[in-house]
């Protein structure tokens, strides 16, 4: 009786099997609930009713709506922030077109862009969930990225990069301009990398 009590006031299920389980099912209601809604019309209570569980079990996961936007876009985001890993292989000749080719790869995967729209609309309309995904791609993509590079300004050149590939992803998967929305994607890649990697490496 008292466990059942318990689980009713929003306490986590007690094996971690269960906890993981609740716990992936928020952040795919969140995900969800961000990208139907946007960050401003979200809720806790929102995301809760959506998962199939109590707000204060949000509350216990995540903490804040901040908190439970930035755990979803770490998670919509992971395949683009594993980019420094796989730029790390190669060299520095080449890296413009690694890059483009790596964030276009995401871009163009439909289990990997979806995801990533519904984050970005919330951040394009609201500055604290822009806040929330400026922080992490800053700290976990376009930094580490910079690190790789021995040249001075490297952080700065490193965000003038990523500002040339998510301007054109921004035009051709969410604003869908032509004809850049339809053009082979070998032939984007073609053009943007040498741009990319004057922005990289160039003087």
């Amino acid at each position: 009786m008292g466990d059942v009590t318990a689980r009713k006031r929003g306490r986590p299920r007690r094996t971690e099997s269960d906890a993981a389980g609740t716990r992936d099912r928020i952040l795919v209601a969140a995900r969800e609930e961000f990208s139907e809604r946007g960050y401003e019309k979200t809720s806790v209570r929102g995301i809760a009713k959506a998962a199939g569980v109590d707000s204060a079990l949000v509350h216990h996961y995540f903490g804040t709506k901040e908190q439970v936007f930035e755990a979803a876009v770490e998670v919509a985001a992971a395949p683009a922030l594993s980019a420094p890993a796989a730029l790390a292989e190669g060299p520095l000749e080449d890296i413009g077109e690694r890059f483009t080719r790596f964030i276009f790869g995401v871009w163009e995967n439909p289990a990997t862009r979806l995801p990533i729209l519904a984050i970005v609309r919330s951040a394009v309309n609201n500055e604290t969930a822009a806040a929330v995904f400026r922080r992490l791609v800053a700290a976990q993509l376009l930094r580490r990225v910079a690190d790789q590079l021995d040249l001075p300004d490297a952080e700065l050149r490193v965000e003038l990069a990523a500002a040339q590939l998510v301007g054109t992803a921004m035009l051709r998967y969410v604003i869908k301009v032509e004809p850049l929305a339809s053009t082979d994607i070998e032939r984007i890649i073609a053009r943007v990398a040498p741009v990319v990697q004057g922005h990289l490496t160039g003087p």
